[in-house]
């Protein structure tokens, strides 16, 4: 009798533990959520990017924050010249507590003079300007040279470039 009762009591109790646990799960629901944005940012009067995405979700209201683009983006940059620097991958997420952002899934990014890097995933650290990835990535310029490698950072207007085992063709001018 005593053992029917301890069984019946732990078995009573795995079914609390299991709510509890269920209760206490973290379930993301995002605070706004938006369809085929366009978005444009100004400074001073002057388009600096333009923001394309199918999809954003924004989770602005828990603990630590951040927008998600489960579709993807296409961002487009604009220095003070007009030149163009066009960011493409198919799912990104910016975290706002860090500054960081992820893009995965086919980055590209490209400048309107011929240069041209691709990787699977690609971070942005968005206060010190620098790109990095330990993925494979390739480097191409306007000359037809290549640099490819696993890892690199490199900084946001390409001119410092860290590289950790890569092989290439450079094409210089004589």
């Amino acid at each position: 009798m005593v053992t029917i009762f301890i069984v019946t009591m732990f078995f009573s109790c795995e079914s609390d533990i299991k709510k509890v646990t269920h209760l206490s799960e973290t379930i993301f629901i995002p605070t706004g959520e938006a369809d085929s944005i366009n978005l444009k940012y100004t400074d001073s009067g002057r388009v600096k990017s333009v923001l394309k995405s199918a999809k954003m979700l924004d989770y602005s209201s828990i603990t630590n924050p951040f927008t998600e683009f489960p579709k993807g983006i296409h961002l487009t940059l604009f220095d003070d010249r007009g030149n163009t620097t066009t960011i493409v991958s198919n799912y990104a997420i910016s975290y706002k507590k860090t500054s960081i952002i992820d893009l995965q899934g086919k980055v590209i990014i490209s400048s309107q003079n011929g240069k041209k890097l691709e990787t699977e995933q690609l971070y942005f650290d968005q206060k010190s300007e620098w790109f990095f990835t330990e993925k494979f990535f390739k480097y191409s310029d306007e000359t037809g040279g290549y640099i490819e490698g696993p890892g690199v950072d490199f900084s946001k207007d390409f001119k410092i470039f860290n590289m950790q085992k890569s092989s290439g063709e450079v094409n210089t001018a004589e």
